[in-house]
């Protein structure tokens, strides 16, 4: 699998393959070496009016992944976004995040326009 998630306060590993940070704010108490993050990619993270809404309230959540897939679709994220799925084509790409629910969380809704956009260019090239 092309892409991958892990919290940031997860130990690195070998298969992780290119880290990128996808959060707008840097993990709490974490210092920049700890997270071995080849990039921090603080603008594909939503915006903060959106982020604050969101709270990670799981009722919110349907909501928010709408919202955020919206924001992903326009630019500057949207061109972020083209740039993970490149990776992802050529290497395993693990998103990093700090929320404590990785499946609600923004690096999550990457993570599936991520493989929605690789799995749909599979798809039309026949493979």
């Amino acid at each position: 699998m092309p892409i991958k998630l892990k919290r940031a306060y997860e130990k690195p590993s070998a298969g992780d393959g290119f880290r990128v940070l996808v959060d707008g704010l840097w993990p709490r108490g974490m210092k920049k070496g700890e997270l071995q993050a080849g990039q921090w990619m603080r603008e594909i993270a939503p915006s903060a009016s959106l982020r604050k809404w969101y709270g990670h309230r799981p009722e919110r959540w349907e909501d928010f992944r709408r919202k955020y897939r919206a924001e992903l679709a326009k630019a500057p994220r949207k061109s972020l976004l083209d740039e993970l799925v490149a990776r992802a084509r050529r290497e395993t790409v693990t998103l990093v995040f700090a929320a404590r629910d990785g499946d609600h969380s923004n690096a999550a809704v990457v993570a599936e326009m991520v493989h929605e956009r690789l799995y749909r260019r599979s798809i039309a090239s026949g493979a």
